[in-house]
Parts: structure tokens; C-alpha cells; sequence
């Protein structure tokens, strides 16, 4: 008991380049690490200290240089549709550590849980001319289960409403493309970015992967499963306030151009993303938004005909 109640549960400390980072533990041997340049989640390791969230080799943590992988904010927009930076500005902001979280983000003893909150700014105000409150709890709970819980907030002071699109770009991490398939948004609608968001219904009974995908599907359940075949994996995401679903693999060609990929890294990572895209988030001043994602990896029994013995 004496050793359990000394154990670290959250540690301030500095990453790469000097960033200020936040590592979560869970004393079964879990991990996450969080750093305050854009509230991302940079990693999430098992008990085995196994890898969960995917990155690029050649990522590079230099602000205001977004790292492609872990988990990602967007905020207020997803994707390029406007004078902001695409998939909006929080990404490439740094957050700080809430020093007096309000009730509902106080912390539990067998939880390791860290506040972080993101206000407009002088450089925010230049490309997106609103006040607002962004408040990220990041949870690593007792069964090594990662939870993101955001409250956004106007508090403009000229009566005006905002208007914005939201999404958690999740980098998962994968032992080969081809023997994952994606349950949970099957014969649902999508809007294909391949295809100009031209809309589209899924066949078959699961997605599965032989060239590259950028899908937005709609109206989604607030589960969804990535089975990974190889390492009998199962990462559950289930979200709450967020309908859609965003399922991106840039395969060979495009990988090649990224620079922060290396050129095969496309077989190893699958990004699905809980989202609010299809119908943008309004809010009246003082009106607040809430939206969850919480991760976990599951034993599964996943066989090649896509059936559960």
C-alpha cells in the first residue's frame, strides 16, 4: 500500500527540443504524455510499454510545427475552408495548465488527469475575430482507458454567436493497413475528400483498406472499433457530443510527399477521428459546448472473414 500510495500518478517535465510535456501513469503500468504546444497527445503505452498512438519517424517537434500523429486538436475548424490554418489553430498554440480547474474537471485518486485550458489571444483575434474558453481534460484511467473531454465556451462581450467545426485527429497505431478493418459505420453516409465531399452510402459489413481513404461519415454511433487482425487487437473509441467520424489513410503516394512520414509508415497507422463536421457547432455567448472521446485497447478475436468465433 505504502508503495502504491507514493506512486507518481502525473509528472511536469521537459520533451523533445525543451517543450514542457506532462506524462500520466497508471500504476498497472500504463502511460500518456501530453504536450502543452497544442494540448496533443504525443503518446499512449500499455502495460508492456508498447506504443498505441502512431507518429511519424520523422516528426519534428519544433513550434509552430504541427507533429502529424498522436491526438490532435481541431479547433475552430476542421479542414481548409477559410483564412484560418488548415484544421483550425489550437494544434499550434501553447495551452496552459488550469490552475484552478472548475467542479466538474476535479481529479479522482485512481486517475491520472491533467487540465489544460486555451483562451483567445491577440494572435488568435487577428484570424478569428471571437472570444472563447477551451478547457481539454486528459484522463488516463485505472484500466489504462485515455479519455479527452473538451468544454468550449463564448465569451464574447459583443453579443455575437460563433460558429465552429471540431475534431480529435487520432493517429492509432497498427501492425499492417491491410488486416485492419474499421466496425461501427457500416451502410452510414460519408463525404468523400477524395471526391469533392461528394456524398456517398458504405456497402459491406465493415471498412477495409487497399488504397487511400479520407472519409467523413455522418450521423455515426457513439462507438467504433478498429480491429487490428495481427496483433489481435481491438482499440474501441467512444465518443460523446461528437456524431461524425473521419477515417483518413494517405497510402504510398502521398505518404511519400509528407515529410514528417517515412515512405512505408502508411502501412502502420490508421487515423480515425471523433468529430463535429457535417453539422457546424453554433454557440450564443455564454453558451458552452462539451465533447468526449475516450480510448481503449481490447483483447480481440478477429479472423480473416471478419467474424467473431
Amino acid at each position: 500500500m505504502a508503495q502504491e500510495s507514493a506512486y507518481k500518478y502525473v509528472e511536469r517535465c521537459k520533451g523533445l527540443n525543451g517543450l514542457d510535456k506532462v506524462i500520466l501513469r497508471e500504476v498497472r503500468g500504463y502511460s500518456a504524455e501530453v504536450y502543452l504546444d497544442g494540448g496533443q497527445v504525443t503518446s499512449w503505452k500499455n502495460e508492456h510499454g508498447e506504443e498505441l498512438l502512431f507518429a511519424g519517424c520523422k516528426a519534428i517537434f519544433k513550434p509552430p510545427k504541427v507533429t502529424s500523429g498522436g491526438v490532435q486538436i481541431c479547433f475552430p475548424q476542421f479542414g481548409s475552408h477559410s483564412s484560418l490554418e488548415q484544421h483550425g489553430f489550437a494544434k499550434s498554440r501553447l495551452w496552459s495548465i488550469d490552475p484552478d480547474p472548475p467542479a466538474f474537471l476535479t481529479n479522482c485518486s485512481n486517475k491520472a488527469v491533467i487540465d489544460l485550458i486555451l483562451k483567445n489571444s491577440e494572435d488568435c483575434v487577428k484570424v478569428w475575430c471571437h472570444r472563447y474558453e477551451f478547457r481539454l481534460k486528459i484522463t488516463l484511467g485505472p484500466a489504462g482507458d485515455l479519455m479527452l473531454t473538451s468544454r468550449i465556451r463564448n465569451t464574447n462581450t459583443d453579443g455575437k454567436p460563433f460558429t465552429f467545426t471540431f475534431s480529435y485527429q487520432t493517429y492509432f497505431a497498427v501492425s499492417d493497413i491491410s488486416e485492419v478493418r474499421v466496425e461501427g459505420v457500416e451502410t452510414l453516409d460519408y463525404l468523400d475528400n477524395l471526391q469533392n465531399r461528394e456524398r456517398f452510402t458504405e456497402q459491406g459489413d465493415a471498412i477495409t483498406f487497399e488504397s487511400e481513404v479520407d472519409k467523413i461519415y455522418i450521423s455515426t454511433p457513439t462507438k467504433i472499433a478498429i480491429m487490428d487482425h495481427e496483433k489481435k487487437r481491438t482499440f474501441v473509441l467512444r465518443k460523446d457530443g461528437l456524431p461524425d467520424a473521419v477515417v483518413w489513410n494517405p497510402w504510398e503516394k502521398k505518404a511519400k510527399a509528407m515529410p514528417d512520414f517515412g515512405d512505408d509508415e502508411y502501412k502502420h497507422m490508421l487515423r480515425v477521428d471523433a468529430a463535429c463536421v457535417g453539422t457546424p457547432v453554433t454557440l450564443k455567448p455564454g453558451e458552452e459546448w462539451r465533447g468526449r472521446q475516450e480510448l481503449s485497447a481490447v483483447p480481440s478475436s478477429y479472423c480473416s472473414k471478419g467474424r467473431r468465433p
